[in-house]
């Protein structure tokens, strides 16, 4: 959103989300040689309102070249886009895909992938290995540096992407938007009269033009907030220095504003444009303009990775598309022939029913399994290669249970994009179940939904051999899995399985779940949820050992188990399975389900909405180089953070209709609360036969703990440490070294994930907390690898006035998935820990 069109927020007591106390936080991030800019984001404008933050800009751009390609590539079997539709108008995610893709298109998937860059960007501001450095920000006179910066990382952005690991791309897309975005601001470009980007800047072979020598007076002395005319008349292009390092030498200009020590040493002030406060902005009245520069060269620049990755590529960047990816994982051992012909048969299905329209799936990943082995990972994005590999999958040999069922999903989720569902068929539990929080921490991190279709039925007669004797709770691994990630585990027969696949291949769409009261069956006691005027499509879900049940609505009407058509909804049943469509509209209000039944019995209940939520975490920062937010992604004890919730779909409650949250415009609305933070940062590149250190930190936020630190890495890759195992006091903190080992034969464009888990000694053993670290090796490549763009010079949208137009994030999120109400996210009381390649 744009700090220029109001912003509603509101400030919630922790009670009203249901956020679990997170307790262990992993951050690990590459150490580049470790300043600031733009204010970092929508948290910033507190201080500084009426600016225009880095994530406006990042925003911004994004959506001029996603409208730039839309208006060049005509959607098939619909009208073309015409740019004066857009003209004068903020430009909004959920507007341009309906006018692209078709009234009611999701444009969650891109919006998601918008604020994973944003956030990237606003990173560079808090993260202790680049706020201090003057590279990243292009101070201290360090153009030719700061370009060499800002031309890898978008090299590596470009690297990634072409390796298939998008979300790193995006990181290192924020990194690289962040540095361009900063020239603008923090150096003379636009004193000097500059009105276009620097034409050189994202070209290494091309000279920066003229710069200030070291011997050069660039300022004189302020001693105003304001401080309009303080530089000399220079004609060469400088920048100003910050705080201590490097120091200021005599006659040069400070960034300036109040976090800027250098700015107190003659000669005093500042020259940085990027707010509109003076307080912390000497040069605030040409802020805009600094913006408006910075806007037109992060389009340039996104607009120079679509030209090298292709449409398609670029569109997979961003997630151009409102169709999410869709991954199997397959065990195909002997007696899982029904199963692999339901997979084949759903596939085929979602496929057909979805091709050549928006919803097709952008991605597909396939993974079988056995014992011992599993893999190797097929992806494609071509639904016929995908059908053709899963056609050649047959059941064969094996037959004994139990099976690598984690280790191939494991794999699945590392080579599916955030915010995909993942089916897992199996009629056997996990030999690999040490890997069950591994997986789960995984899940949660990419953001896809799991689903397990078992056909076991753990209380009944077994059709495998047993190797050993198996547990009763040996499947409670995938339930682990699948309520971290807002999946579910079914059990059903053979003859259902077809049945009870298409059953769930259906809820792939945008559903909510919506919470219970109970969340579980209790014998003799209704399960109670809400229904509201912004609910369409709901259907409750049960299966298990069911006797009876019954389902009320408000007005008290009740309706049975009997299938076909009844007073609420029509009722189905395969085996254990029951599912009940109501009738739309629902009714709104309090209805209540009761189930007698044995054994362990699930409920769901599902809807559609207009109403969808993207939202992160963040620890407010107000002693660094700017206010701002800065972003996190898991919880931990101990530390004060926000929650920043984004929101679409709400109207203004009217009509006897309940508020959903609060009510405001239908394009968007955002609440803050107070759940526990987690820290979060990005990755770097490696070559291959090089020996990369990594730097780790383990730090204590709530009490003494005894703390247990492992890895893991691809398995070509050697890892090694000199810290396994570490007691913490309170706000105690401990250094490690680890050095990971890239062999020669490793691929270039390819990515290494490193993973660390830290777990606690206690007397009763808890679950541990992982974090994973992606870095991309990349080869040697000539500096100016990246072609002219083809696409640069396409419109860029402003509002008809001389300030930017609303940045256009209206962000959408599946409601009701795994990730906020997880009692098990993070376990180990408020401990931190921190690893990075590190610079010496």
């Amino acid at each position: 959103m744009s700090p220029l069109s109001p912003r509603s927020t509101s400030a919630m007591p922790p009670t009203h989300m249901p956020l679990a106390l997170g307790s262990v936080l992993l951050l690990l991030l590459q150490l580049l040689s470790p300043t600031s800019a733009f204010f970092p984001n929508i948290w910033s404008l507190l201080a500084a309102p009426g600016s225009v933050t880095h994530q406006d800009l990042t925003e911004t751009a994004a959506l001029n070249v996603t409208l730039q390609l839309f208006l060049e590539r005509p959607p098939p079997g619909r009208p073309p886009l015409r740019l004066e539709d857009f003209l004068g108008r903020t430009l909004l995610a959920d507007d341009l895909f309906a006018s692209y893709f078709g009234p009611g298109s999701p444009s969650r998937r891109f919006r998601a992938a918008l604020g994973e860059v944003s956030r990237a960007n606003a990173a560079q501001d808090f993260l202790p290995t680049s706020r201090n450095d003057p590279d990243w920000h292009f101070d201290a006179e360090r153009l030719g540096q700061g370009r060499t910066r800002l031309v890898g990382a978008l090299r590596e952005a470009l690297g990634a992407a072409q390796a298939g690991d998008h979300a790193l791309a995006r990181q290192r897309l924020g990194a690289a938007l962040h540095a361009l975005q900063d020239f603008y601001s923090h150096s003379n470009w636009v004193e000097l009269g500059q009105q276009r980007p620097h034409p050189h800047l994202l070209w290494p072979r091309q000279e920066l033009g003229s710069l200030a020598q070291v011997g050069d007076p660039t300022c004189a002395g302020c001693e105003e907030l304001s401080c309009p005319g303080n530089l000399l008349g220079f004609p060469r292009l400088t920048s100003g220095y910050f705080g201590t390092y490097p120091s200021k030498p005599p006659g040069k200009c400070s960034h300036g504003g109040r976090f800027d020590q250098s700015s107190s040493q003659p000669p005093r002030g500042g020259i940085n444009k990027d707010s509109t406060a003076p307080g912390f902005s000497p040069h605030h009245t040409l802020h805009l303009q600094a913006a408006e520069l910075a806007l037109l060269a992060s389009t340039q620049a996104l607009g120079l990775l679509r030209s090298r990755l292709g449409d398609r590529g670029f569109s997979r960047l961003l997630d151009i598309t409102p169709a999410s990816s869709l991954s199997f994982v397959l065990d195909t051992t002997g007696s899982m022939g029904e199963e692999i012909t339901a997979a084949k048969i759903q596939a085929r299905h979602i496929a057909e029913q979805r091709r050549g329209g928006p919803m097709e799936p952008a991605h597909y990943v396939l993974v079988p399994f056995h014992d011992p082995g599993f893999g190797p990972v097929f992806t494609t994005s071509d639904p016929d290669s995908f059908w053709q590999q899963l056609n050649e999958i047959q059941a064969v040999g094996g037959g004994d249970e139990p099976e690598m069922s984690l280790s191939a999903l494991e794999l699945a989720l590392l080579h599916t994009p955030p915010l995909s569902d993942i089916f897992v068929f199996t009629d056997a539990s996990p030999k690999d179940a040490f890997l069950t929080h591994r997986v789960e921490a995984l899940a949660q991190e990419r953001r896809c939904r799991v689903t397990f279709l078992v056909t076991e039925d753990p209380s009944r007669g077994q059709r495998r051999v047993r190797r050993e004797v198996l547990s009763p709770l040996r499947f409670e691994p995938y339930e682990v899995v699948a309520l971290a990630s807002g999946g579910e585990v079914i059990f059903t027969q053979d003859q259902h399985i077809r049945d009870v696949a298409a059953v769930v291949g259906d809820s792939t769409a945008d559903l909510v779940v919506l919470p219970l009261e109970p969340p579980v069956v209790v014998p003799g006691r209704p399960l109670v949820f809400t229904v509201d005027g912004l609910l369409r499509r709901v259907t409750v879900r049960i299966h298990g050992e069911v006797r009876s049940f019954w389902i009320r609505n408000p007005a008290g009407v009740s309706q049975g188990q009997e299938e076909g058509q009844g007073s609420l909804g029509h009722t189905r049943r395969f085996g254990q399975f029951w599912m009940v469509s109501l009738n739309d509209p629902p009714r709104t209000g309090t209805w209540e389900i009761q189930v007698t039944a044995e054994g362990n019995t699930r409920v769901r209940v599902q809807a559609q909405t207009a109403l969808d939520f993207l939202f992160h975490f963040g620890i407010p920062v107000e002693d660094g180089p700017h206010p701002g937010l800065y972003p996190l992604t898991q919880p931990v004890a101990g530390l004060r953070t926000q929650l920043l919730v984004e929101v679409t779909g709400l109207r203004p409650a009217s009509g006897g209709e309940p508020r959903a949250g609060r009510s405001g415009p239908r394009e968007r609305g955002s609440s803050l609360t107070r759940p526990p933070p987690q820290l979060s940062g990005p990755a770097g590149f490696l070559a291959p036969g090089s020996k990369a250190p990594l730097s780790l930190r383990v730090a204590s936020f709530s009490g003494p703990r005894d703390l247990d630190l492992r890895t893991w890495v691809n398995s070509s890759f050697a890892l090694t440490s000199n810290l396994s195992r570490v007691r913490l006091e309170h706000n105690e903190s401990a250094w490690g070294r680890l050095w990971l080992a890239v062999p020669e034969s490793a691929a270039p464009d390819s990515v290494v994930t490193v993973t660390v888990a830290a777990m606690g000694r206690e007397a009763r053993p808890v679950p541990p907390t992982h974090a994973f670290l992606r870095l991309l090796v990349l080869a040697p490549h000539p500096q100016d690898q990246l072609a002219v763009p083809a696409h640069s010079s396409g419109p860029v949208l402003t509002m008809a006035s001389s300030t930017l137009p609303p940045s256009p994030l209206v962000t959408q999120g599946r409601a009701g998935g795994g990730l906020a109400g997880n009692p098990r996210w993070g376990t180990v009381a408020g401990v931190l820990l921190l690893l990075g390649l590190a610079s010496w």
